[in-house]
């Protein structure tokens, strides 16, 4: 996978190579040329997105390059920092994350799933992360890196099913010689989430330049920064109200059940409180219920070293060896608000010592128990089967702040070799044959989250006639549990019996063996270039297992999981043969500087899914140099991940404003939320959402089928020999996915059941069978008896996209315009207009239109329809400034009504707007500012100094409710917004 630097300068939408060093030069015509004699005469470039090697082909799909000046601007902690705010890119989940996450960040190029965007180091993949076939970018050696090529065109049918959407290529430095050693230090104007990291690389050549050898190492650290430290999120709001919107499992418990009704309390959508000064039972209101944003993160705590080593070395002529070996240790832990009792349902034993007589007597009138048999009950030593026990389900939501934050500390370690050989067969004909193998091994400690079972056994507690209070079961050493006392009166013996740390091991397991052939045919009677090829195959072997431990696996026992965690495992392999063709057709003639035709085929043979095909055609046209059109059309066929596939049930949270079924429901829509599980006498008291979050059941599906891509772009290129320095790019792209392998949106399900316009009559249907209430309240909150909103993958889903990229550069030396100056003024520009973006579930869903729109559970996170990034730079030989503007456009909230298919009718899409406080309907514009320093007062040293969030831009509320559980943190969108503010990173560089 080696090209010219050609296909770089015209082929490519440039956005970071923008101030004075060889990536700059290449915007510029004469410099192409010499940049291109340059590769062929010391090495040739690895490329993204063609399998051949050749240095003066070019083609057609469009590719952003992030220069080595761009990183050193922006120094960058972890490669997610470099591509997050790049136009194709929608941010996916990353350190501002911390309810969802899984201590990964990722990359989805065109905001069409994670899952069809190919990561690739130096042309290879690299070891998944999970069993969803991701590749954590935490992995990526970023001191070696000498450039990122990002391509959007989708690159299936070179690399395999994964690049439906396209490509990341990490680029890593190639003949590095002598020590390269770098540090940053980056702090917050408010001295906070501090990050660290140094590097240091080794490189040396070897035999007078017959071979090289490169190690290095690197170590970052990054401290938390808690929701709590800035104003914006120091509590959860309500989206419907802007008030604050605590959690029912609060610092006092609050009852669930008995309702309110029944206790002979005023009704309150937060249930029935205990009073510990009276010792009864008071309606709650929203002051009693606990802030969930106390203990969690803005910046999740990161601990990684990674080692990397590469060499090559050319045995005798025509033979070389090549190898590498990486591994990183990564340490990532997210953060929860303090664990309880939740919505449990639990057996409350009347004689529990700590119940107080008021709140007894009002749950035995709740329960229908008369005065005489309530108080006989109160006083029985002993457990069931003692004459006279009475023990009654209650739904008692504690948060045991004793037990402080609930953790998730995720520790992976990932570790990949590879070996080949590549060289010359013939003259003009190449080859290049390697096997690699790499291992994923990850460990997620779930700390301080409690046990259900264990407080159950200390809820089932008497006093002994001496006034001892036991457990009726002591056979672990039990000690009863106070539920029923003010905050901190859960003691430490209390809390050291319930408290449970569980653990889920995964490993994922990668074995690719590759091998091709390129070379020369012929040439086109009209052009002097001949025909380049590529043929090859490739063989893959994934397999991922996930192991939780005992208590994991046990339906609801680690508090605040809900469902059980049931071990997993998934394996497949594919066996794939392709090929790719470059036809220089017409050179050199007029009106046709350059005419090319291109195209590529991938057979892939799955055990999972059998056999497919992958194929893409394309083309340039140059009428005069420097002018050039370009297209693509490709085919693409993905099989479906370990995740999709073999995925148990499990439940997980969705953000949910309002429930249909909360409040005063009559008629129809009152016997569809009893039809879906809740109890009858709930109806009219069936609680708000906690916390604007409800129940989510995913699973895999073993039946699923390989989903089925079609992409063109359709775009120019234009750098006239007249305009040194100039270059832009326009790029149209159009994907769409059918037979997509997708979950169905949340609020697709609820609207399908509870809407009356898109359920006329209001009768159970598909969608509602997809909904499961706790039976004891109603509500969509709860442990393993509700299911809550299922949401299993399918094969049943359409996405379609389609928009515009723009890439403007211009470099010039001031010495060229008359100015009497050394300098470099360079300026660049690169966005991306989404026309559209439809996401069609199941032919039952609405096709929901999420161009411009957030949501909750519709369209989640914002997907703006224009964004972009443009830099300005001044340089000379010893110092240079760069100012980097990055530009959202405003976004709206998801309305109500959303067309399908044109010709279809409308019908009801995300949340209700109205529901929804108006001033969290929309976001404005956003535009942040970075600013970089960099002076070199020695040849070896480099001093730098970039001011992230220039003007201290704060990121938009829009409260707890919209948006979805992950992407919305702390009120807003700490993945698109940025919730740290203004931010200082210092940076010291030596090169011997």
């Amino acid at each position: 996978m080696k090209v010219s630097i050609r296909y770089h300068l015209l082929a490519t939408t440039l956005f970071a190579t923008l101030v004075a060093s060889p990536a700059v030069a290449q915007v510029a015509a004469p410099a192409q040329e010499t940049q291109a004699d340059t590769a062929r005469a010391d090495d040739e470039i690895i490329v993204t997105g063609s399998r051949i090697v050749r240095s003066d082909l070019e083609f057609a799909s469009p590719v952003s390059v992030i220069g080595a000046q761009e990183i050193q601007f922006r120094q960058p902690g972890t490669a997610d920092d470099l591509l997050r705010n790049l136009p194709a890119v929608r941010p996916s989940l990353g350190s501002g994350v911390n309810n969802g996450s899984d201590g990964s960040s990722t990359i989805n190029l065109r905001g069409i799933g994670e899952e069809r965007t190919m990561v690739l180091l130096d042309g290879r993949r690299i070891v998944p992360y999970g069993l969803n076939g991701l590749t954590d970018t935490n992995n990526i050696p970023v001191a070696l890196l000498q450039r990122v090529e990002v391509l959007t065109g989708g690159a299936s049918s070179t690399y395999g099913a994964d690049a439906v959407a396209g490509v990341v290529n990490f680029i890593t430095k190639r003949n590095f010689s002598g020590i390269d050693a770098t540090a940053t230090y980056r702090v917050t104007e408010r001295g906070d989430a501090a990050r660290f990291k140094a590097d240091i690389v080794l490189g040396a050549n070897l035999a007078d330049g017959r071979g090289n050898v490169v190690f290095s190492v690197g170590y970052t650290k990054a401290d938390p920064l808690l929701h709590t430290a800035r104003s914006i999120s120091a509590f959860p709001v309500s989206s419907t109200t802007g008030l604050f919107s605590g959690a029912t499992a609060a610092q006092v418990t609050i009852f669930a059940s008995p309702t309110n009704a029944a206790l002979g309390l005023p009704a309150s959508s937060f249930g029935a409180v205990v009073n510990p000064t009276t010792g009864r039972l008071q309606a709650a209101t929203a002051d009693d219920t606990y802030n969930t944003n106390i203990g969690t993160y803005f910046q999740t705590p990161l601990d990684r070293i990674n080692v990397y080593a590469a060499g090559h070395y050319e045995i005798t002529d025509g033979v070389e060896f090549y190898s590498s070996a990486m591994f990183t240790r990564n340490r990532v832990a997210t953060q929860l608000a303090s664990s309880g009792t939740f919505s449990n349902t639990y057996q409350l034993a009347l004689n529990n010592p700590y119940l107080p007589t008021g709140i007894l007597n009002q749950l035995c009138s709740a329960r229908g128990i008369n005065a005489t048999n309530c108080a006989t009950a109160a006083a029985v030593q002993g457990g069931p089967g003692t004459p006279g026990y009475v023990e009654i389900p209650v739904i008692a939501q504690r948060r045991i702040t004793e037990m402080g934050a609930r953790g998730n500390v995720f520790e992976s370690q990932m570790f990949q070799v590879q070996g080949g050989f590549r060289g010359n067969i013939t003259t003009g004909l190449k080859y290049d044959v390697s096997a690699q193998y790499g291992e994923t091994t990850q460990n997620q400690t779930r700390q301080n989250w409690g046990s259900y079972s264990k407080v159950q056994q200390a809820l089932r507690a008497y006093r002994t006639p001496t006034g001892q209070i036991r457990c009726v079961d002591t056979s672990n050493n039990c000690v009863p549990l106070n539920l029923f006392g003010p905050n901190g009166s859960i003691t430490a013996d209390q809390v050291g019996f319930i408290n449970l740390d569980a653990i889920i091991n995964r490993k994922v397991r990668q074995t690719v063996v590759t091998g091709s052939v390129s070379g020369d045919l012929f040439s086109s009677p009209l052009a002097e270039s001949k025909i380049a090829f590529a043929v090859g195959g490739e063989y893959r072997k994934i397999s991922a297992a996930s192991q939780p431990d005992g208590p994991s696996q046990i339906q609801g026992e680690v508090l605040g999981t809900g469902a059980r965690t049931p071990p997993d495992v998934g394996r497949y392999s594919v066996k794939e043969v392709f090929g790719e063709i470059n036809i220089p057709l017409i050179e050199d003639k007029p009106f046709f500087y350059r005419l090319t035709a291109e195209g590529g085929i991938r057979y892939s043979d799955y055990t999972t899914t059998g056999g497919s095909t992958t194929w893409k055609a394309g083309g340039t046209w140059e009428p005069y140099r420097g002018f050039k059109f370009r297209g693509t059309y490709q085919v693409a066929v993905r099989s479906p991940n370990i995740q999709e596939l073999y995925q148990s049930a499990v439940q997980q949270l969705g953000n949910l404003t309002v429930d249909p079924c909360s409040g005063a429901v009559t008629g129809g829509l009152a016997a569809l939320c009893v039809a879906t599980g809740a109890p009858a006498s709930s109806i009219g008291s069936i609680p708000a959402p906690t916390s604007g979050q409800i129940n989510n059941t995913t699973a895999g599906n073993r039946n699923l089928n390989v989903e089925r891509a079609k992409t063109y772009t359709l775009g120019g290129v234009f750098a006239p020999t007249f305009l040194p320095g100039f270059a832009l790019t326009v790029d149209y792209f159009n994907i769409r996915i059918r037979d997509a392998i997708t979950q169905p949106a949340q609020a697709d399900i609820l609207n399908g059941c509870y809407s009356s316009a898109l359920n006329p009559g209001l009768t159970f249907n598909a969608f509602c069978a997809l909904i499961g209430r706790n039976p004891l309240t109603g509500s969509l909150n709860g442990a393993g008896e509700t299911p809550g909103v299922v949401l299993t993958y399918s094969n049943l889903g359409v996405i379609e996209t389609a928009g515009i990229d723009f890439g403007v550069t211009q470099s010039i030396k001031l010495q060229d315009v008359g100015i009497n100056n050394s300098g470099t003024l360079s300026l660049g520009f690169n966005g991306t207009l989404l026309n559209y973006y439809h996401f069609q579930a199941t032919p039952n869903s609405i096709n929901r239109d999420c161009t411009g729109y957030y949501s909750a559970g519709g369209c989640t996170n914002p997907r703006a329809k224009w964004r972009s990034n443009g830099r300005i730079t001044y340089a000379q030989e010893l110092f240079d400034v760069s100012l980097l503007w990055t530009h959202i456009s405003g976004v709206k909230l998801e309305p109500y009504l959303a067309t399908r298919l044109p010709g279809d009718v409308a019908q009801p899409g995300g949340p209700n707007p109205t529901t929804i406080l108006e001033a969290f309907r929309s976001i404005p514009a956003y535009d942040y500012f970075d600013l970089a320093f960099r002076v070199m007062p020695a040849k070896q040293l480099e001093l730098s100094l970039t001011l992230n969030n220039l003007f201290d831009k704060k990121p938009p509320l829009v409260g707890s409710g919209v948006g979805g559980t992950a992407y919305n943190s702390g009120n807003t969108f700490p993945t698109i917004y940025d919730p740290l503010g203004r931010s200082f990173t210092i940076g010291a560089r030596l090169k011997f």
